[in-house]
């Protein structure tokens, strides 16, 4: 599936009332609770809780086609909720229930419409009338305290290009957009819970002038240094966990490439044809990723200990 990067981007215009300090004072405002992340890492329960809400999110996504942003902001309001509202264990509507009321309300942010009898057609047992929606949606709206205009990474991906000196001025759009994919992507793994939007949105487009404008990295590295709302020591550990997810995410990709099965058709394929041992071997002896060091012919920075001031 191909990714539509211009919405999520265009959103920023939802902000133009807004200066960029009152941005980064208001975003703590706009995250789970501080103790969510102790409470994912010490709780099965919220954990699987959550991965289940996620791929039903994403699922719902896929089958209604909704942008991006939707099930983005989704994802947004249930962490927000779960890390305020205790949940009861055993009743697995509440689940269903959730999913559907926080896509609910994010289409309503987002002006999109949404079809409640499509996002339940692959629930079994589990069908909610509007009324019940509705009750769910004021329940997350009020642990929300009804804020609903999240403030994302999103939010910030346009302040922090705009302090790149880019050579090329062209070359902004697709340092945002690959910084958009690793910013999706991000919001499933429990640990980027713990950091601000701000903060993951600069780590993102550091990540993403790595890949594609290395020459440049040293420049754009300092630019949001110089940032004084950014805090050098959680940019660093974001930096570094953005990095790695993408390098793990190539890895089990080469994985993937390198496991299928082929079928010997002449003398030269049997020749390039190993036995799953000789494959296993070859593997680890070339791309195994210990104590952090890199796979190979990816160009990975760490930036620890270093300071761009």
């Amino acid at each position: 599936m191909e990714f539509d990067l211009e919405n999520p981007l265009t959103s920023l215009k939802e902000y133009v009332s807004d200066t960029i300090p009152d941005l980064f004072v208001s975003e703590s405002d706009h995250m789970p609770s501080r103790n969510f992340l102790h409470c994912l890492k010490t709780s099965d329960f919220y954990v699987s809780f959550r991965e289940e809400a996620i791929s039903r999110i994403l699922q719902a996504q896929y089958s209604c086609n909704y942008d991006l942003f939707i099930p983005y902001l989704a994802v947004n309001y249930m962490d927000r909720f779960i890390s305020r509202q205790e949940i009861p264990q055993g009743k697995p509507w509440i689940l269903r229930l959730l999913v559907i009321s926080c896509l609910s309300l994010a289409a309503k942010m987002k002006n999109k419409h949404f079809s409640i009898s499509n996002s339940q057609e692959a629930e079994a047992g589990f069908i909610f009338d509007t009324q019940t929606i509705n009750r769910m949606e004021l329940l997350v709206l009020d642990a929300l305290n009804w804020r609903m205009r999240s403030i994302t990474p999103f939010s910030f991906v346009h302040f922090f290009v705009s302090l790149f000196e880019l050579k090329d001025p062209s070359s902004s759009q697709p340092l945002k957009d690959r910084a958009t994919e690793i910013i999706f992507k991000a919001q499933n793994e429990i640990k980027f819970l713990e950091f601000k939007p701000s903060i993951i949105a600069a780590s993102a487009l550091l990540v993403a002038s790595n890949e594609r404008f290395p020459l440049q990295f040293p420049c754009f590295k300092c630019s949001i240094y110089s940032c004084e709302f950014v805090n050098e020591e959680k940019l660093l550990e974001c930096f570094n966990a953005l990095q790695e997810m993408v390098e793990m995410e190539w890895y089990e990709s080469m994985l993937d490439t390198m496991s299928w099965t082929r079928t010997p058709l002449s003398v030269l394929d049997r020749h390039f044809t190993k036995s799953e041992n000789e494959t296993t071997s070859i593997i680890t002896s070339t791309t195994t990723i210990t104590n952090g060091s890199t796979v190979p012919e990816i160009k990975r920075r760490k930036l620890n200990g270093y300071s761009g001031k």
